[in-house]
């Protein structure tokens, strides 16, 4: 004859084996309120980690990181081809260290590709004020040839704001408007996280932040698709690309200097 189990081993059983089936669910899930299986620490060595050591980084004299890629320091267009043809960079290579847009000559873009990565440039607009709106000193910073972010001598200059300096352009009005006296150098430091695709299917967006002279112009803006000028930006899939400056066509004479890159 089978000896009976006592009932309250039984509740006992049935009660651990329903709180491991929640928490298992729980996990499952991906809820952030899992049960806490781990004692509370007591002593502060508990909670210290010392792996990975984050690897050094320095500063060269002109704030260029040691992990860098420098694309533009002056000195050529070694990094660069034109998005045209993929022939030699016809803008102006200058003798104070920057490159301007020659007018209809076309977009040059990086001969590297690229996915998330952190972007220094800094640009300026001509002193000298020739048109208005949208038609001066208009260029843009393509990311994957797809994300513009745009660049505009907004001063005294009014026109749609998604489409004004600093702006995701046609898709998010930047917070502030941070722009330094027509003629003078500006900074874009932006921090881009490449869109992810399960074959054609787009399963996490691209997001992007920007500091315009160090002021937080983009906060973590989640793009919705490749730039569009009419309709409605849509994400096609594709992988690692070239970052592009843009030859706007209207006499914009933006110059570029001090470009480098961070692959994240």
């Amino acid at each position: 004859m089978r000896k009976s189990i006592p009932v309250l081993a039984v509740l006992v059983f049935l009660q651990f084996s329903c709180q491991e089936k929640v928490q298992d669910e729980t996990k499952a899930e991906g809820n952030n309120d899992v049960v806490q299986t781990k004692e509370e620490p007591t002593k502060p060595e508990e909670t210290e980690v010392y792996e990975p050591v984050p690897p050094k980084v320095t500063l060269n004299a002109s704030g260029v990181p040691s992990d860098a890629i420098v694309l533009f320091d002056g000195s050529s267009f070694d990094e660069w081809t034109s998005s045209v043809d993929s022939t030699a960079v016809q803008w102006y290579l200058n003798d104070d260290g920057s490159m301007t847009v020659k007018d209809k000559s076309g977009n040059i873009q990086t001969k590297r590709n690229f996915g998330s990565i952190q972007l220094h440039l800094e640009w300026k607009s001509p002193k000298e004020i020739l048109r208005d709106g949208q038609n001066r000193a208009n260029s843009g910073v393509f990311i994957q040839q797809r994300y513009e972010v745009q660049i505009l001598d907004n001063n005294d200059n009014p026109t749609y704001t998604n489409g004004q300096v600093g702006a995701v352009y046609k898709q998010s009005v930047p917070l502030a408007m941070a722009s330094v006296p027509t003629g003078e150098w500006n900074a874009y430091d932006i921090i881009f996280h490449a869109p992810e695709f399960e074959g054609e299917a787009l399963s996490k967006p691209a997001f992007v932040t920007v500091l315009h002279n160090g002021v937080l112009v983009q906060d973590h803006f989640e793009i919705e698709g490749t730039i569009k000028f009419i309709g409605w930006p849509k994400y096609e899939a594709h992988g690692k690309a070239p970052l592009q400056l843009q030859d706007h066509g209207d006499n914009s004479r933006v110059s570029y200097r001090n470009i480098w890159v961070r692959e994240l």
